[in-house]
């Protein structure tokens, strides 16, 4: 009963996990056990540590174990898509992690480890579909970041020291409540810009349609006094007589 998918999830073996070890162009080794069914960490992939890649990918496991700190070979780590709800300080221990994908589990700001800043080597870090209520400042100390997944969370605020990431090329903040990213909406001018403009003659009209009209004159009318305009027009007449100045150095100031 323990193999095949029961409550436990899909057992794997060793023998399953060495056959699922694959060699990329790079030479690297990645242990690809993703889409597999899995809610407990496979404790048997502890005798395959030495792999430079871990896809655990598109699962059902709920933790990792502090067993992780095993894997010190690993550049590369996909947890993405499973129900993790808290990461073990150990991770901090994969020094050369450059690439960590937790996207779309159940991490808040308080589960994740102070020691994820102790990766100073990560170039990609997704956290996006999570439920992060801010950023840690201390993600200022990972200089190497090159691309940081943020979208889907409920951030309001992006710390200097994040934004400020010396190598970062893209964060991707979509569909967060940000404030900074609302405050250029509450500026756009209060006053109604017309979209389109119809003219009509006052006897094409309706008695109704007409007043309307007639009222919504009024109130732009009344716009206009409460307007505060220059009282004198402004006048250029040497740019309209014959012998006007501007026209001997003309060329230059002409739009090439």
């Amino acid at each position: 009963k323990g193999k095949g998918k029961g409550p436990q999830g899909k057992r794997i073996t060793l023998k399953m996990a060495k056959n699922s070890i694959r060699v990329s162009f790079s030479g690297r080794r990645r242990l690809d056990l993703s889409k597999m069914g899995i809610t407990t960490f496979p404790k048997c992939i502890l005798e395959l540590a030495d792999v430079e890649e871990l896809d655990l990918s598109r699962n059902m496991l709920k933790k990792i174990p502090n067993t992780i700190e095993k894997f010190q070979n690993l550049l590369w780590l996909d947890l993405h898509s499973n129900q993790l709800d808290e990461l073990p300080k150990e991770i901090g221990t994969l020094q050369n992690l450059t690439f960590l994908n937790i996207c779309n589990n159940k991490l808040t700001t308080e589960s994740l480890p102070q020691e994820l800043n102790l990766l100073k080597n990560l170039k990609t870090l997704n956290l996006g579909l999570n439920c992060l209520e801010t950023v840690p400042t201390t993600f200022g100390t990972l200089r190497e970041l090159v691309d940081l997944g943020l979208f889907d969370n409920a951030l309001t605020t992006i710390p200097k020291s994040v934004k400020n990431l010396p190598k970062i090329e893209k964060m991707n903040v979509k569909r967060n409540p940000l404030r900074e990213l609302e405050q250029p909406e509450e500026e756009i001018d209060t006053i109604k810009r017309i979209e389109t403009l119809y003219l009509v003659e006052e006897k094409d009209l309706c008695s109704s349609c007409l007043k309307i009209c007639k009222g919504e004159r009024d109130e732009l009318h009344k716009l206009e006094d409460m307007t505060p305009s220059s009282s004198k027009e402004l006048s250029f007449p040497l740019l309209l007589t014959p012998n006007s100045s501007a026209k001997d150095n003309q060329e230059e100031w002409r739009v090439r």
